[in-house]
């Protein structure tokens, strides 16, 4: 590995703490193949971007009282993600009403929604919609709430929002853990109780998450098994996990991220007037039906 880049070797230390909590300065030198003090530079540099503590000898995740910031969730596992979002984006149909939570995976399924039309998405997510407010014609529809300034989400008791408006589609959820027992899982209870009122909105229900969450703690259920239509991660999921899950009933599509197209770039937004494209009106109309 000693001809990673500086991006490349700032995202393999993000990924191990993400999955350990903890990293080693001399454990790093030799994996990267590079001098300690390149390595206390990075780290140095991460910790200036708030992405991670330094400690002697090695450095923590950043002691955030929740999941952690977006930018740094962003940076784990990108293209395991934007496969996942690229195979998640062929389900989505022109006319559908869907619902995309805060999620990084599902910032990067936007991406791949974006020329889309019509579209019509709920999401609690600040940065997916203004991504689609910005690069595409969805019709964009926020229920507004608390804002969760390391999640950039938007929280609270949506359920009063949506509850009596029709049925969504589809809803795109990232998770923290997963269980048989209690279904998909998050850590904080503002978020799962944020989830939870978007999923009971919804026909279907797809999680989107890359194989790191698989073995994870999470504490609070936002929706049950049963409830699940598709679970979508990469290949790097355990065989023997995927095997009881599978056996249990649960559809599970793995992504190899190694044979997906690069991500292709936002398409630029198409001027209309009004506020979008008629059918963008009329998904709306029947999401509120």
């Amino acid at each position: 590995m000693a001809s990673l880049s500086e991006f490349d070797r700032e995202q393999a230390i993000l990924t191990e703490l993400d999955e350990q909590g903890r990293v080693e300065v001399g454990t790093l030198s030799q994996r990267f193949g590079v001098s300690t003090v390149t390595v206390r530079k990075d780290l140095e540099n991460l910790e200036q971007r708030g992405m991670l503590c330094r400690i002697r000898g090695g450095a923590l995740v950043a002691p955030h009282s929740d999941e952690g910031a977006f930018d740094f969730r962003q940076r784990v596992a990108p293209q395991a993600k934007r496969a996942i979002a690229r195979h998640a984006a062929g389900l989505v149909r022109p006319g559908d009403v869907i619902a995309l939570d805060s999620s990084t995976t599902c910032y990067y399924l936007a991406e791949e929604l974006l020329s889309i039309s019509p579209l019509t998405v709920i999401t609690n997510g600040l940065r997916a919609s203004s991504l689609l407010l910005t690069q595409s014609d969805a019709s964009v529809i926020m229920p507004g709430g608390v804002l969760r300034r390391a999640s950039e989400s938007m929280v609270g008791f949506l359920s009063e929002v949506l509850v009596g408006r029709g049925r969504v589609d589809k809803g795109f959820f990232g998770l923290v853990g997963l269980s048989l027992e209690r279904g998909l899982l998050d850590i904080t209870p503002e978020e799962a109780t944020a989830k939870a009122a978007l999923a009971a909105a919804c026909r279907q229900v797809y999680a989107l998450f890359d194989s790191t969450k698989v073995e994870r703690f999470g504490t609070h259920s936002f929706t049950t098994v049963d409830r699940v239509t598709r679970l979508i991660s990469d290949t790097a999921v355990p065989p023997d996990v995927h095997r009881t899950w599978t056996a249990a009933g649960v559809t599970w599509d793995l992504v190899d991220p190694e044979l997906v197209a690069v991500a292709r770039p936002p398409t630029p937004l198409r001027r209309t007037s009004g506020r979008g494209p008629s059918g963008s009106r009329t998904a709306s109309a029947r999401w509120r039906s």
